[in-house]
């Protein structure tokens, strides 16, 4: 475990009995306690995620938006300083390397967020395919960290210290110093609830969780600290994609149901923006009439959770997989996303799942399962 990476919140972790596992080369908390009850505690309240882990990528010079317009699925030109744009980032044949956010600082500087599995994959990607773009990519990972503070009482927190975060529209930022330290404030998140994510530089972590958790050993604290665990129950009942399991190189982002995040006439109604790589292997799925099999939720009979890997059936015949499951904390049900035959995706549909030594009705539904 000595040669994991440690994050700005490392000794906090460890201080607050933080059980720490790896995690893409890391050493992250997976909890602090009970997985359950930091997932009730952002449904009811709020909790701050360390995502220190995650990738962030500055880019800035001439092409910096030519650029990003190349490797991303989303229009990257047009984007107003302040506005954050969730993309993916495809392979040439339409699979995805990664979902990423971009933050435009102005139109020549963005920020780009990407997952810790994938920032020095898509470093090699980027340096691959640079060509005769003219730009700087500066790696900011380990000299900045990085929290999510997620519930719906939490914007009501900040309104304590800010009046301006508060006002945000959900994926916009700001901007803010303390001191000498600049950091930077965007309404988006992972779980389903309203919140913010920070980026700030790594001198001034301390000083952030002491702001944002008081005295966390109070019953009565708004955010409390929560790990992995929680984070992942919590974007599964809001049905949002993780990488290696609802998209990887070979899923690509139609199959995925992640559409809104693709243009696939970019470049064709505005000269100043080229096509992205993966575009004509898209189209041509499009073209072909649509994916064959496509992104759903599933609810499973019982307190068994269905696994990534896990066959669906319809009348003994494989339709599709399981991508992610897990108990729902909030809905107290089963739930699971699979990717199924495009014409096995009917909400109320009756189909079986395969758990390893036994079989289990399901039902389909659509995503999300929890609508807020």
């Amino acid at each position: 475990m000595t040669s994991l990476r440690h994050t700005p919140f490392h000794s906090f972790h460890e201080d607050h009995g933080a059980k720490l596992v790896d995690y893409t080369g890391w050493h992250m908390p997976l909890h602090y306690g009970s997985i359950i009850d930091e997932h009730n505690q952002v449904r009811e309240s709020g909790g701050m995620f360390d995502v220190s882990h995650m990738g962030r990528l500055r880019f800035t010079g001439r092409d910096a938006r030519r650029f990003l317009d190349l490797v991303c699925t989303r229009k990257i030109n047009g984007m107003k300083p302040g506005q954050v744009r969730y993309s993916l980032i495809c392979n040439e044949n339409g699979g995805c390397r990664d979902d990423v956010l971009v933050y435009c600082i102005n139109e020549s500087e963005y920020i780009m967020v990407c997952n810790a599995a994938n920032r020095e994959k898509l470093l090699e990607h980027f340096e691959a395919v640079k060509d005769n773009h003219v730009f700087k990519l500066r790696d900011e990972t380990e000299s900045t960290a990085m929290v999510a503070v997620q519930g719906p009482k939490v914007m009501e927190l900040i309104s304590q210290f800010s009046k301006e975060i508060p006002s945000l529209k959900r994926y916009r930022f700001t901007q803010k110093s303390v001191l000498i330290a600049k950091f930077l404030v965007s309404r988006t998140g992972y779980t389903g609830e309203d919140g913010v994510e920070v980026i700030l530089p790594k001198m001034i972590a301390g000083q952030m969780v002491k702001m944002l958790l008081g005295n966390i050993d109070a019953d009565d604290t708004t955010v409390k600290p929560c790990g992995l665990g929680a984070r992942d129950s919590l974007r599964l009942e809001a049905g949002m994609a993780l990488y290696g399991h609802e998209i990887t190189e070979e899923i690509d982002p139609l199959t995925a149901c992640l559409d809104f995040a693709v243009k696939l006439d970019k470049g064709e109604d505005d000269s100043d923006t080229g096509g992205f790589i993966g575009q004509k292997a898209l189209r041509a799925i499009v073209a072909a009439g649509g994916p064959k099999q496509m992104l759903t939720g599933l609810v499973l009979e019982g307190r068994r959770a269905a696994r990534q890997g896990m066959p669906v059936l319809k009348d003994g015949n494989s339709i599709g997989t399981v991508t992610s499951g897990c108990w729902s904390p909030t809905l107290q049900k089963s739930i699971a996303m699979a990717i199924l035959d495009r014409d096995a995706r009917e909400s109320g549909m009756r189909v079986d799942v395969n758990l390893g030594r036994s079989t289990t009705a399901a039902e389909v539904c659509d995503l999300p399962f929890l609508k807020k």
